[in-house]
């Protein structure tokens, strides 16, 4: 008899294996045809467009919270005109990457799950096998790659409005110059700060997308198991995304600075 531990590593290998395998098999699809152009299109208009909103609601109000917290505590050091670098290095090198991916793994993440699992209990994906289509590249590549371009453009969006917004703070509420401001978030960033800025969003996209089809496409269980995929890819997404963060901005440090 297995112990506890030994069915859980178990349990976990194979969920590791069938992720490298179907992240293989994408791959495999991104390159080589059949393409499927509108599905394509189509997810980048789903993950991209109509991620939009939250995106820029959630990057406005980070922004204004973060410079007002911030500001309260430059105060102490008489270094309220310096609020803009801060809000600007922090937006674009961690809170815009990292809250735009949160953002994306609760609204993409859980409907990427939640579509392809019901379409597991439902067994078109069979259904799809059947009729000579690979679901993979019918699926899944689409996904992949509307996650991969459009998180960095989401992300970007996010950054100028959360910059934005600790503008409006900062001048109405901080009573710093406007002038003050902004030179203040140009001096407060460098390149290398706009290249981890950058880089990070396409890791991101990358594996919320991943873990949602992987989780999707394993589940199984009638509606329970799309309602138990559903938050395991929210879960399990938001995890890898925090994860992530740390390793690559490890390798970015080693690299950059």
């Amino acid at each position: 008899m297995l112990s506890l531990f030994e069915r859980w590593a178990k349990s976990a290998a194979l969920e590791v294996q069938e992720y490298v395998r179907l992240t293989m098999a994408a791959f495999r699809g991104i390159v080589t045809p059949p393409f499927y152009r509108h599905d394509i299109v189509e997810q980048f208009d789903i993950i991209g467009v109509g991620s939009l909103t939250v995106v820029l609601l959630s990057g406005l109000f980070t922004g204004a919270a973060l410079a007002a917290q911030s500001g309260m505590t430059l105060d102490q050091f008489g270094a309220r005109p310096v609020v803009g670098r801060l809000v600007s290095a922090s937006m674009i090198k961690e809170l815009g990457p990292v809250l735009t991916a949160l953002m994306l793994t609760g609204r993409i993440g859980s409907g990427i799950a939640a579509e392809l699992g019901s379409m597991m209990v439902t067994d078109q994906i069979n259904a799809l096998r059947a009729l000579g289509t690979d679901p993979v590249r019918k699926l899944v590549v689409p996904r992949i790659l509307a996650g991969i371009f459009m998180t960095p453009v989401l992300t970007v969006i996010a950054d100028a409005v959360g910059i934005t917004g600790g503008w409006v703070v900062a001048r109405y509420q901080l009573q710093v110059n406007s002038g003050l401001y902004w030179s203040s978030v140009v001096k407060g960033l460098y390149l290398q700060d706009v290249w981890v800025g950058l880089i990070k969003p396409f890791v991101f996209g990358f594996i919320i997308v991943t873990v949602a089809c992987h989780v999707g496409l394993r589940t199984s269980g009638g509606t329970a198991g799309v309602g138990r995929s559903t938050t395991l890819s929210v879960v399990a997404g938001s995890v890898a995304v925090i994860a992530a963060d740390y390793f690559v901005m490890q390798i970015l440090i080693a690299l950059l600075y």
